[in-house]
């Protein structure tokens, strides 16, 4: 049963000129005061969310963004300032980039906002798909393997500073700590200043390939989907549960998984449609050549693969895959209703904000959905 409720706001601004005929992505450019907004946004829609009774509000990293549409380089940063806004509200990082991060760095930064903010901030880690960003910061990603071998070995680094006292750590990329002498005598091993103090640290990652998901069952990774397709969702959750159990970690199908969709509520199905249609449409100029279109055609090809679909999705097809609800409460109810019974392990919903849809629009959409689709969805 769905119990839990986050959004997903990935660090737009304001954009203007949107939908399938606005503004190209690549030549959208905004002046240092525009780029400023999204921190003051996150703080708007965080204080608002704490009111009405969500409980995560899941950011981004990324970097170099000057078209707009992905803000935010540092989420402990932005979640340590954000919770001095707020008093209950949780900040998911959603994700850290590891491969541009030294693991150290990253643990320590999260240990110290875990113990100030009373485990306020979720930690989150993906492998990155912004070869501007990667390939910039000096770390592989062009190169696949490459990529997911000095991710793997990054994440056994975070995984020993939280979880070992003291730890002697011998990598291909790194060894902690380094072979010297320290103070008179030969240093063996080192201990992470300060550990979290909420453990073991849940850590989240989204879920992408096959070999993603083995990867993330072996460390106790939970997982993130969002705006997936009926039958691209039903293959990960269960390739996800099978995974896990491969590796002794019981759970009931989708269980410590976080699934998100896209939202717009109306007095009709059309309405919604309509409104909402420039806004979906906007997210897919910029996402879809980074292939993040996540359906399937009638043969369960995924799009983008030989055979299938390789064209931007409409909102039409979002519809229909069921990655997209519109209307009325009552629609969206009975439609998230219908994917979330499948999976009875599965308690949390999360709301994907369309990266086209203004920050007002958006507000009145959390409202809409607080007052008219959470109590429904947890009784």
């Amino acid at each position: 049963m769905i119990k839990n409720f986050h959004v997903l706001y990935v660090g737009q601004i304001e954009l203007d000129n949107i939908g399938l005929n606005g503004t190209p992505a690549n030549e959208r450019r905004y002046s240092d005061e525009r780029l400023r907004e999204a921190f003051f946004t996150a703080r708007d829609v965080a204080q608002l969310m704490e009111e009405l009774g969500y409980d995560v509000l899941w950011t981004a990293e990324h970097h170099f963004q000057r078209e707009g549409y992905e803000v935010f380089p540092n989420l402990i940063q932005l979640g340590l300032w954000l919770a001095t806004q707020t008093k209950r509200l949780k900040f998911g990082c959603a994700f850290n980039v590891l491969p541009m991060w030294h693991p150290i760095r990253l643990a320590e930064d999260y240990a110290m906002a875990d113990i100030v903010t009373d485990g306020r901030i979720v930690m989150g880690v993906g492998r990155g798909y912004h070869t501007r960003e990667v390939e910039t910061f000096g770390a592989p990603l062009l190169d696949a393997a490459k990529n997911r071998e000095l991710f793997e070995e990054q994440l056994k680094l975070l995984l020993a500073c939280f979880n070992e006292q003291s730890f002697h750590f011998k990598g291909k990329y790194y060894e902690c700590p380094a072979p010297v002498e320290y103070r008179g005598y030969q240093l063996t091993d080192i201990t992470m200043v300060p550990r979290p103090l909420n453990r073991p640290v849940d850590i989240w990652m989204p879920i992408a390939s096959g070999k993603t998901i083995e990867m993330m069952a072996q460390y106790g990774l939970k997982a993130m989907v969002t705006l997936n397709g009926d039958k691209i969702l039903d293959d990960v959750v269960r390739a996800y549960h099978a995974a896990c159990l491969k590796f002794g970690r019981k759970k009931e199908l989708g269980q410590d998984m976080i699934w998100g969709a896209g939202v717009y509520l109306a007095d009709s199905r059309e309405e919604a449609m309509r409104r909402l249609e420039p806004a979906h449409d906007e997210r897919f100029k910029w996402f879809a050549p980074f292939g993040f279109v996540r359906y399937a055609d009638e043969q369960g090809r995924q799009w983008g693969t030989p055979g299938a679909p390789a064209r931007l999705p409409t909102l039409k097809d979002g519809v229909e895959q069921k990655a997209w609800f519109c209307g009325r409460p009552g629609d969206v109810i009975d439609g998230i209703k219908s994917i979330a019974s499948r999976y009875p392990g599965l308690d949390t919903f999360m709301l994907h904000w369309p990266e086209g849809l203004g920050p007002a629009e958006f507000k009145d959409q959390l409202r809409r959905f607080a007052r008219d689709v959470m109590p429904a969805l947890r009784r």
